[in-house]
């Protein structure tokens, strides 16, 4: 029985604008997620994740050959060509996925080697099969060997203590994989929230029922249901009620006491009959927020908060109840399960350098894509098939025909989007990665500004920065003439924003008594020296090879082309036995229970282009750099 007490002249006293009612509700409603529960990975696909994700181990936790083939010294077949083939005596052993190297391998030998397997001590680059030719000798390579030729060095793709995912992020198959492939069986995800619907009125009735006379099949109900499972939410189906006061206003406490939000469709247009939003103000305060909207379609809207849940009457016109849905109400709803936006499925951006490619095979590039001032730049990462993170850092992928060998340097691509929503980061960082600078981006996440980190290295990230491809670039260069750090490295219109102090130093085994006693160069010195002491060395253009480069002096000791690309691949060569001694940071040695030596305090510094240090990024950036300091102080690292 409909309430004839309600008058129809106490609706729509005030007609909203849509900015006015949507700030209303947001600021009413303080959307957060509504809590977090641990799901295994098979039941996480398309959720958000609701806690950082840390790696506990390396990824891989070995350097790995790539290929099938052999395991070699580079040093072996620098000279080797196809006029000047070497033949290297072969190993009394096969290497494969699983089993551990019981041989170390020594200059003019090789071993045979799967993909995946372990890379015996002593190795520095794999030769693939196809470049090779058995004799009685052993096996004959008419090429020559690059260091670090189709390895895989350990860290190389997920380093031990590396920051892999802030909250907030949806999962899709490629965080899944990454969580995975650090042996997480669990990840935190923030629970759906649980989002009543109901249809109201005397006219409707439930699909697959029979129609009377002036009834209609409920559409709405349907509909709404599978727009906030598209959203992230578990709809909570309460069915059809009818136009009848203690009816309603039963389903509704029911429904907002059971669920999260409370979802209606109809009774809220200007009618004797329509008595929907007089229930709503009594679920709770504040009530009512708006009731008319300035929409069209979507005039009726009704919105409102009732202690502390949303409550929200649609139109009863399906075009009216979806726009208004999507266009008033998911924004705000979405963001109790932290579920992100929807975007477009291609998108155009320039390539900043110069891809190579294999012709007669099509090549697809995992990008990331940051903003300049002339566009969206696409970043390549990583390629290669054994490359996890790739695939999860990537926004999307560019495609390299067949036919062509390269994909020029500067060219405008069109990036296909990878199953999520693009939010393209208002800060692009671009240089040599830290732990503490994983603190900071986490703080800039907090303060809702989206941050891309490319790490190539100090010397690539300032290419990058004098190409306008990035706003800041990390570095830790020491400049010989001057004995400083960085400072001698910037191009004209660059300026430092400075960072914190990292301590460089000798690791190895504890024990190892080789390296102990004298000082610390000394003991490097002598370590070059010895053919029987091996090391581990940086990739070039990183601040850690430089200060490898000057203690060195010219000699290449064993092991001196084997460059990983990161302190934690040092770390684990050192550890696991694959070499002896190398240069890394303090807690990062102290982290593999390694034995460590103090050499150089090494700044930590980003460079910028003068002209942006004022802008909202830098300084959104330097404030979270100063929020940061307690953390990274605990990191081991010293603030300036």
């Amino acid at each position: 029985m409909t309430d004839r007490s309600i008058s129809p002249q106490e609706q729509f006293l005030q007609v909203l604008s849509r900015d006015e009612a949507h700030a209303r509700f947001l600021a009413a409603l303080n959307p957060q997620p509504i809590g977090l529960e641990n799901l295994p990975l098979h039941r996480a696909l398309g959720r958000v994740l609701g806690a950082r994700v840390v790696a506990r181990t390396d990824t891989p936790p070995f350097d790995r050959s790539g290929v099938d083939g052999f395991a070699v010294r580079a040093a072996d077949l620098a000279m080797a060509d196809a006029m000047n083939p070497v033949t290297l005596r072969l190993n009394d052993e096969v290497l494969a996925c699983g089993r551990a190297p019981r041989l170390a391998l020594q200059p003019g030998t090789a071993t045979p080697i799967a993909t995946g397997a372990p890379l015996p001590r002593g190795a520095d680059a794999v030769m693939m099969i196809e470049d090779s030719e058995e004799t009685s000798g052993g096996m004959r390579f008419a090429k020559a060997a690059l260091p670090g030729q189709h390895v895989a060095f350990a860290g190389s793709d997920i380093a031990r203590g590396q920051v892999l995912l802030e909250p907030g992020v949806a999962l899709t198959a490629r965080e899944l994989a990454m969580i995975a492939a650090i042996g997480q069986a669990e990840v935190p995800v923030w629970r759906r929230p649980r989002i009543a619907v109901l249809s109201t009125g005397d006219e409707l009735v439930p699909p697959g029922g029979t129609l009377g006379p002036a009834q209609i099949f409920d559409s709405n109900g349907a509909a709404i249901a599978a727009t906030l499972a598209e959203a992230g939410c578990e709809p909570v189906p309460y069915g059809i009620v009818k136009d009848d006061p203690e009816l309603l206003r039963a389903a509704l406490k029911r429904a907002h006491a059971e669920c999260d939000a409370v979802m209606l469709s109809g009774g809220t247009s200007k009618g004797a009959g329509d008595f929907t939003y007089k229930l709503i103000g009594e679920l709770g305060a504040p009530g009512i927020l708006a009731h008319g909207v300035a929409l069209k379609p979507g005039k009726p809207l009704c919105l409102a908060v009732c202690d502390g849940k949303a409550v929200v009457a649609l139109p009863g016109f399906p075009s009216s109840a979806m726009f208004t849905l999507h266009e008033i109400v998911l924004p705000v709803i979405r963001r109790l399960g932290g579920v992100p936006e929807h975007q477009a499925a291609t998108v155009d951006a320039r390539l900043p350098i110069r891809l190579p490619s294999e012709l007669g095979r099509t090549e697809f590039v995992m990008v990331a894509l940051s903003q300049t001032q002339e566009g969206l730049v696409a970043h390549p990462l990583q390629r290669g098939s054994g490359a996890v993170t790739a695939f999860a850092q990537a926004d999307g992928f560019l495609t390299i025909d067949a036919l062509s060998d390269q994909m020029p340097a500067q060219e405008r691509a069109c990036v296909r989007l990878i199953g999520r929503d693009l939010h393209v980061p208002k800060l692009t960082i671009i240089g040599s990665h830290c732990s503490g600078l994983d603190e900071v981006i986490s703080r800039l996440t907090r303060m809702n500004l989206g941050t891309r980190v490319v790490a190539v290295g100090s010397m690539g990230g300032l290419a990058a920065l004098r190409r306008g491809d990035c706003d800041l670039a990390p570095m830790h260069l020491l400049h010989a003439e001057s004995g400083d750090y960085n400072r001698g490295f910037l191009s004209q219109g660059m300026t430092l924003i400075k960072g914190w102090r990292r301590m460089q130093g000798l690791a190895y085994r504890s024990g190892d008594t080789r390296f102990e006693g004298e000082g610390v160069e000394t003991v490097i010195k002598s370590a070059a020296e010895d053919p029987d002491i091996l090391m581990v060395n940086r990739n070039s253009g990183s601040g850690t090879r430089i200060l490898m480069d000057g203690l060195l002096q010219g000699a290449e000791p064993q092991g001196y082309f084997n460059q990983p690309r990161s302190h934690h691949a040092v770390a684990a060569a050192i550890a696991q036995g694959r070499a002896d001694w190398g240069l890394t940071i303090e807690p990062i040695a102290r982290a593999f229970g390694l034995a460590f030596r103090p050499l150089a305090e090494e700044h930590y510094d980003f460079a910028v282009l003068e002209k942006r240090v004022s802008s909202p990024e830098m300084t959104a950036f330097q404030e979270a750099l100063q929020e940061a300091e307690p953390a990274i102080r605990l990191l081991g690292f010293a603030m300036p």
